[in-house]
């Protein structure tokens, strides 16, 4: 195969952030439309591998929002919403952990273990990995925050990052469904954009990057022409407050703001329908979505 000096190009950009993030730890929030089409999912996972192969130390943290409304749905109930947060009864739970754990997880650590990569599953009851309890939702309505109660969805306790980290070491990736354990043993749906801040805090990651189905953040969710490409977290809290942020960005963006605040370098917002995002934003100098920083 020839290579022009176009591919020699990139090539050489990506020498320096090749050194520079040799051995960080890289958290990836993988989740939207890019797990939904196959041939973008495989590029998406290619790009993970690509980060191992590399000598960096990817964690993955999926979420898999179409497969539990569809299992919600074969068992006659319906979805609902409060702040992007999906209201989950007992029955809902269980459910939401098969589609999660049996179903989402075990294909993404078949399909990465096939590119090349050396993954591991996890949830939130191997060794305690993610301890939750009761989480109330905030919603801010005509300027007045309003909490409600949601059922069985968790709020990140405490992250076992010994276990994490003695993957890591091990060379694997581990890959995270977004269940959590109560002090009873209960099992808690918790929004995976909450558990990839919370991982990438913990785990004090070099970057977090998010994958949604926009470019990145806007200063007004309504107007495409606002994007923003970089911001800091007190500017995207005021954004949320003022209602400029909406629906299932809400989490994101709030992730964001727990994985800096825990000790995370750098979060990004990308658009993960775009193909090779992630290798687009770590290893060139313009990088693509939008940045969050402290």
């Amino acid at each position: 195969m020839k290579i022009d000096n176009t591919q020699v190009g990139i090539l050489t950009e990506a020498i320096p952030y090749l050194r520079q993030f040799k051995d960080k730890t890289i958290v990836v929030k993988y989740g939207g439309n890019a797990m939904l089409n196959d041939e973008l999912k495989n590029k998406v996972l290619q790009d993970i591998v690509f980060l191992q192969l590399a000598g960096m130390r990817p964690v993955v943290v999926h979420g898999g929002g179409p497969e539990i409304t569809s299992m919600l749905k074969q068992a006659g109930k319906k979805s609902e919403f409060v702040g992007g947060l999906r209201v989950t009864d007992a029955e809902s739970a269980g459910i939401a952990e098969m589609a999660l754990v049996g179903k989402v997880n075990t294909d993404l650590v078949a399909r990465l273990n096939a590119l090349g990569g050396q993954a591991v599953g996890l949830n939130g009851k191997d060794a305690s990995l993610i301890k939750a309890k009761k989480f109330l939702a905030d919603v801010y309505e005509n300027g007045e925050v309003n909490l409600v109660d949601i059922g069985f969805v968790g709020n990140v306790q405490k992250i076992n990052t010994d276990l994490i980290n003695t993957l890591l070491d091990a060379g694997y990736i581990p890959v995270i469904a977004p269940t959590g354990v109560g002090e009873a043993g209960e099992t808690y749906n918790i929004n995976a954009d909450s558990v990839a801040g919370e991982v990438a805090g913990a785990l004090k990651a070099e970057k977090l990057l998010m994958l949604t189905d926009v470019r990145g953040i806007y200063s007004d969710h309504k107007d495409e022409s606002t994007f923003m490409s970089t911001l800091s977290f007190e500017q995207a809290q005021g954004l949320i407050v003022r209602g400029k942020i909406d629906g299932g960005m809400i989490p994101k963006v709030r992730a964001c703001i727990t994985a800096l605040s825990g000790g995370a370098k750098k979060t990004h917002i990308i658009d993960g329908r775009e193909v090779h995002s992630i290798l687009m934003e770590i290893f060139s100098d313009s990088g693509v979505g939008t940045e969050v920083v402290k």
